[in-house]
């Protein structure tokens, strides 16, 4: 029993991510901004969806899901934080809470410092962390509503999960990221591999995600940065970069 998560690009640079439970073949969708593209999505994918998942409640995540609701009649599962902003919710979870995908379990993970509510969702079985705007490949997200301690203890919790977990973002930020990345740690053997690999995903016109997080915790400035303060100025650095 293992959980497959295939990137959808939407918009103008985010990803919402299709999920399957290879044992039942029930079908997820995380973050579905674009309704359009979601359906064309899934009906090329056999147009089965079991279930939609929100990590936070800003209209580039969730813009399309009453459209994708009503078309495929799936339940919506999002954080009980953010019920009042986010479409009306079947299954209101947070911190320590499980979401069912057929035979698999998703663990429920509070994620605040993006928004006040993110959540992010976990799957073992697979090691798919579906991130939202919590932590990208080689960066992590603009804190817009919560505290630079917030969003350190947000990542400190991501960076604790097994290195083999593959990090579903919900942007493509890979290269933006990178020259920040390059800016503040120039030496760093592991990003200037990963560097390579990302302009070389995108010259090809590939997803650079989802990334492993062994290899964020190698070269993602962020999640390199090693105390609290010192995570906080390289925040506050890239967002006048």
């Amino acid at each position: 029993m293992t959980v497959t998560a295939t990137p959808v690009p939407i918009l103008s640079d985010n990803y919402a991510w299709r999920l399957v439970d290879s044992e039942t073949g029930a079908v997820a969708i995380v973050d579905p901004a674009d309704a359009k593209a979601i359906i064309a999505a899934l009906d090329a994918a056999g147009g089965r969806l079991d279930l939609i998942l929100l990590t936070h409640h800003h209209a580039d995540h969730i813009a399309g899901v009453e459209e994708v609701r009503a078309r495929f009649g799936a339940p919506v599962v999002g954080a009980a934080a953010d019920a009042h902003r986010l479409p009306k919710l079947d299954q209101a979870v947070k911190e320590g809470d499980t979401v069912t995908l057929g035979k698999a379990r998703a663990q429920v993970i509070d994620t605040p410092g993006h928004t006040r509510g993110q959540i992010n969702f976990f799957f073992p079985d697979g090691a798919v962390l579906l991130s939202g705007d919590t932590l990208f490949s080689l960066g992590c997200g603009r804190i817009i509503e919560g505290t630079p301690p917030e969003m350190y203890a947000s990542l400190r919790k991501l960076a604790a999960l097994p290195g083999d977990t593959l990090v579903c973002c919900g942007h493509e930020y890979t290269e933006s990221n990178a020259r920040f990345a390059l800016h503040v740690d120039p030496d760093n053997a592991a990003l200037k591999t990963r560097v390579a690999e990302a302009r070389a995903q995108r010259a090809a016109g590939r997803p650079t995600v989802p990334s492993r997080l062994s290899d964020e915790l190698a070269a993602n400035p962020f999640l390199l940065a090693p105390d609290e303060a010192s995570f906080a100025a390289r925040r506050a650095a890239k967002d006048s970069f």
